[in-house]
């Protein structure tokens, strides 16, 4: 029988552009990760509202060659799983999230847990 998947929980509210109702909604919440390490990684990332995040794998490219995204460390996990799990505590807020779905989890509001 092979380990469970290693995953991380919200402790505390993420920091973001999503309204404040939804990112409390996630407090609480165990995500599988999607990633080989239970350590955080640095990825580039860009906020879910301000139109600043590239919608495209072109326009991300071009953004990091030009501005440039903000380095945010964190823990990534599967967008739609993460909707799955959120739509069984708040699905208002589920339902708010499928069209921003971020994969980046930062850092200062997880735990790892077995």
């Amino acid at each position: 029988m092979s380990p469970s998947p290693r995953k991380v929980r919200i402790v505390a509210v993420p920091p973001g552009e999503a309204p404040l109702w939804v990112r409390e909604k996630r407090v609480g919440l165990e995500l599988p990760l999607a990633q080989s390490s239970a350590r955080p990684l640095t990825n580039r990332a860009a906020g879910v509202l301000s139109g600043s995040g590239p919608r495209s794998i072109f326009a991300a490219l071009a953004r990091c060659f030009t501005v440039g995204l903000n380095r945010e460390r964190g823990f990534v996990v599967e967008a739609s799983v993460a909707i799955q799990i959120l739509e069984g505590t708040a699905p208002e807020a589920a339902t708010w999230w499928r069209p921003n779905a971020p994969h980046l989890f930062q850092e200062q509001v997880c735990k790892v847990v077995p």
